[in-house]
Order: C-alpha cells, then structure tokens, then sequence
C-alpha cells in the first residue's frame, strides 16, 4: 500500500468530486494537506472538514499571484512541498462546436483552456523550484475519453483534455531528473460538481445535475465494470504517481477508465 505519511500534498481543485474525494483518501495515508479551491463556500467547507492540520485558501490557478501565495503558504506551514496534485477542471456542457454561437467561441476557448491547460502549466512553474528540492512529483489530470478520442465532451474540453497529454510529457521532459511530472485519466466520477463555462454561460449547469440512473446508463453503456467511482477511489492511482518513494515513472498517464477503453464494439453487453 501507498504510504504518504508525511509527504506534503498541494492539491489544486480540491473542494468537490474528484478533488475532494483525494484530498480525503491522500489524509488516510498521512499526508500533510495544502488545498486550494476558487469557490468561497467550498473553502470554508474544507477548513469546517480538515481543520487547523491542513492549510485551505481560496484561489484561481489562472492567477500567478494566488498561485505563488499558496505555495509561499505551504512552505511556512510545512517547511517544504513533495508533490503537487491538479484536479482542477471546467467542461463545456458537451455543447457542439456548430451550435455556439460564434461569436462566443473565443472567450469560451480562453476559459476553458486557461483553466484546463493553463491553470497546470503555472501551477507546474510556480511550484518547480520548492518541488526540486525534495525530488518531487507532478500529477495532473487528464480524461480516459476527452483526452484520446471524441465524444467525451464538446470540442472546447477534447482540446483541453488532449492538450493535458502533451503538458505532461513535455514537463517530465523539462523537469528531469529533478520533478517525476504524470496524470491519471479518470472516466466518470460520483458527485462531481464540475461545471461549465461563464463565457457560454453554463456557469449554473453541474454535472450533479444529470439524474443519477441517466449518468449510470451511460456508464453501464460504454465500460466494463458497471461502477460509477467517488473521487476517492481514484485516490490510490494518483497516490501512486504521488508517492515520494517512486522513481520510475515519469511522463506516464494511468488510464483509470473502468474498461472504456477495452469496450465492446460488436457485441452487445
């Protein structure tokens, strides 16, 4: 079993679904916390849920300054940083590209990627130089459909998600030997309050909104194993990454899909 006992954690992303669901399970292992979320009420939820152990700001990855005083934070908390967690993301609704109007494309591509991408890359370069220090670790994540093939979202997410693949690989290049930089590929995750963008707005749409029983016939439909996982139970694939003591994988991407991949394509299930 994974052992973090110790370890200090920076999770970005962390106040819902997947990121809240690692948060918890990274505890369970011993580590020591530093989450930072965008929303105010999720902040003060996470402070109420983890208390004074764990550092909890609010902050948006898109912001160098937010990102710098997280990390600055951390390090007066924890004396250092081993690993950097992202779990950060927005969606776009799975809304076609031909039904946007076109006008709004441009600031909806901004506000998907600047989160999705962006968000990961200054998060990557803000907290190298702390990372390097203890021969740390990266771990993004990435998508088991959007990020391979299409259909796991609209155009503007599938780009997003496509582009996390490269930011990984590129970043395990550049951050060698120092910083070991990977991802998972969650397929659907319970709970998840992952929105859409302003720009469109599709800020009020969640993905808690999808009826559980539609949510699970689509997963039903397209993996192997008829489970609909908690971000928590993504938790030991990123601890894996995560794991201080692991020195053989880097630019890697764990494909946590429930068997999406392997799915049938002529028989029927």
């Amino acid at each position: 079993m994974t052992d973090l006992t110790g370890a200090v954690v920076a999770l970005t992303g962390s106040g819902s679904g997947l990121g809240l669901g690692l948060a918890q399970y990274f505890r369970t292992l011993g580590a020591k916390l530093a989450l930072l979320d965008i929303s105010p009420e999720k902040v003060v939820a996470l402070q109420h849920a983890f208390g004074d152990d764990t550092l909890v700001m609010r902050g948006d990855v898109r912001d160098i300054d937010a990102l710098q005083a997280f990390r600055d934070a951390a390090v007066a908390k924890f004396g250092g940083i081993d690993c950097l967690v992202g779990a950060q993301g927005i969606f776009d609704g799975n809304r076609p590209i031909s039904e946007l109007p076109v006008e709004k494309i441009p600031a909806a591509f901004n506000e998907v990627m600047h989160i999705n991408v962006l968000g990961y890359i200054l998060s990557a370069v803000v907290f190298r130089e702390e990372l390097a220090k203890r021969n740390g670790s990266i771990t993004l994540t990435a998508s088991s459909n959007a990020s391979y093939c299409a259909d796991g979202g609209g155009l503007l997410y599938t780009a997003s998600k496509h582009s996390v693949l490269g930011v990984v690989r590129q970043l395990a290049f550049e951050f060698a030997p120092d910083i070991r930089v990977n991802a998972v590929s969650p397929c659907g995750i319970a709970d998840s309050d992952l929105r859409g963008p302003g720009a469109l707005g599709l800020e009020g749409e969640s993905q808690q909104d999808i009826p559980k029983d539609s949510f699970m016939a689509m997963i039903r439909k397209v993996t192997l194993l008829d489970h609909l996982p908690t971000g928590a139970e993504y938790g030991p694939a990123y601890a894996l990454l995560a794991d201080p003591r692991q020195r053989i994988l880097t630019g890697e991407i764990i494909m946590a899909d429930q068997g999406l991949a392997n799915r049938p394509i002529i028989s029927v299930r």
